[in-house]
């Protein structure tokens, strides 16, 4: 495995300083790659080990002169979502709040080469969504910014239990002066949908380059069929459904009507 990601990403490096010298481009070039772009989920699947990895070169098309430092930033569909949050009432724990968010991702990873508050400014990180406290959750309704806060730590704080949110920092390696490499875990209980990997080359606390690769994550076998049937035709879909369980509580009622 080893063996075949420096012979590819020696290749894409000779590709990316092909590219200086023929657009002249004066800031550094950044060519992304994913080991799995098609990410097959099956019956029984446990997760999937994804491999990013590339190359940056300086303008003048030689190894980096600049220390770079790479952030690689793994995001999964968003989803709107809402949060309740509960209270002990009288001795009865109720819902005493909620919130809602219109694109929570459903997924979100960050491996580094270094901690992110070493690499660049909060702002900077806040732009860029760099780590878990920066994702941009698009809240709807009027909240107070503390309240929205204390709900955004809660998003996040579940979903890094569920091994949905995580960060690496120290997660990207980088080799031979213009090469990385960063490893990132799907978990078993990740959405399907289309997955973005933005990778950013930072130097002096500035994104000099950034590049996204796509991934997607598609359900396959008898799970997929019955997932394309229902979008393709989903009243027929529901239909189908209504009258299948119809169907079921008929023979159930007869059964039991002869025992």
């Amino acid at each position: 495995m080893t063996g075949t990601f420096i012979g590819r990403a020696r290749a894409i490096t000779f590709l990316a300083i092909a590219a200086l010298f023929l657009s002249g481009q004066r800031e550094p070039i950044l060519v992304p790659e994913v080991s799995q772009s098609r990410i097959e989920v099956r019956q029984g699947f446990t997760g999937a080990n994804l491999l990013l990895y590339g190359a940056v070169i300086d303008p003048d098309g030689t190894r980096r002169q600049t220390e770079y430092d790479i952030v690689v930033v793994l995001k999964g569909p968003t989803e709107p979502i809402r949060l309740r949050e509960k209270d002990r009432i009288a001795g009865i724990w109720m819902n005493a709040g909620s919130s809602d968010f219109r694109s929570a991702p459903s997924f979100f990873a960050v491996a580094s080469s270094r901690p992110i508050d070493e690499i660049v400014d909060p702002r900077t990180a806040a732009i860029y969504e760099l780590g878990t406290q920066f994702i941009q959750l698009s809240p709807s309704g009027q909240i107070e910014p503390e309240e929205q806060a204390r709900f955004a730590s809660g998003l996040v704080e579940m979903r890094q239990r569920g091994g949905l949110y995580k960060e690496d920092p120290q997660g990207v390696r980088i080799s031979e002066g213009v090469l990385y490499q960063a490893r990132i875990v799907l978990p078993s209980n990740v959405i399907t949908g289309p997955y973005t990997a933005e990778t950013f080359a930072i130097a002096n606390g500035r994104v000099l380059a950034s590049a996204t690769a796509e991934i997607a994550v598609e359900k396959v076998g008898l799970e997929g069929e019955v997932v394309n049937a229902a979008e393709r035709a989903s009243l027929l879909y529901g239909l189908g459904a209504i009258l299948l369980s119809l169907s079921m509580g008929w023979f159930a009622g007869r059964f039991f009507n002869r025992s």
